[in-house]
């Protein structure tokens, strides 16, 4: 395991920093309620995503070589979902008008949506294909993997909440707010378009 330590960790921070359904909401959300508002919502992704990571060290991922129609109606289920959140992205109003229509993520809302993102079951599954030892306890490693993504998911929601903090207030008009959220819930919907292709 220490040979894949450094690897691992260039792994965890590459994949929480790319973009992906949870940045992309984070960008949205940063530039549509402010980063305070968001703090929850990068709460969320930050804890929930570890503790799907240590659950599929701890064998979940088994789960799907064993029922792979599991995995089929999660990838549908979260595909319809980020649909769904790429609509409430693109009718999103601005920071002034968010009491009136919309709201950001809450901390358990942010934790659950992990357990249905496909780009998050990929990278947790990933993780442990690639980077786990076979013959060590899956505990110890379901344990590093988890607290190391803990440890590099924060910082990285930080930085995509904040952008998109930074883009609310240079979008000061009614129409550049709507353009911005129809290219994020684009991108949003082209991440659910590329993955079943």
């Amino acid at each position: 395991m220490p040979e894949t330590l450094l690897p691992f960790i260039l792994f965890a921070l590459s994949a929480t920093l790319t973009p992906g359904p949870n940045n992309v909401m984070l960008l949205a959300s940063g530039a549509n309620f402010g980063l305070r508002a968001t703090g929850p919502h990068m709460l969320g992704v930050s804890l929930g995503f570890p503790v799907m990571v240590f659950a599929v060290g701890l064998g979940l991922g088994a789960a799907f070589e064993q029922l792979p129609m599991l995995h089929e109606i999660l990838r549908w289920a979260g595909g319809a979902y980020l649909v769904w959140l790429a609509w409430k992205i693109a009718t999103a109003a601005g920071m002034g008008e968010a009491k009136n229509r919309g709201r950001p993520f809450t901390f358990l809302q942010a934790a659950g949506f992990q357990w249905i993102n496909p780009k998050a079951w990929i990278m947790a599954v990933s993780a442990f294909s690639v980077y786990s030892t076979p013959d060590a306890a899956a505990l110890p490693q379901a344990l590093l993997f988890g607290g190391i993504f803990c440890a590099v998911a924060f910082p990285s929601c930080g930085v995509w909440a904040a952008f998109g903090s930074v883009i609310g207030r240079l979008l000061k008009s009614r129409r550049a707010l709507r353009i911005f959220n129809g290219a994020m819930a684009a991108l949003l919907a082209a991440s659910v378009l590329l993955l079943f292709v």
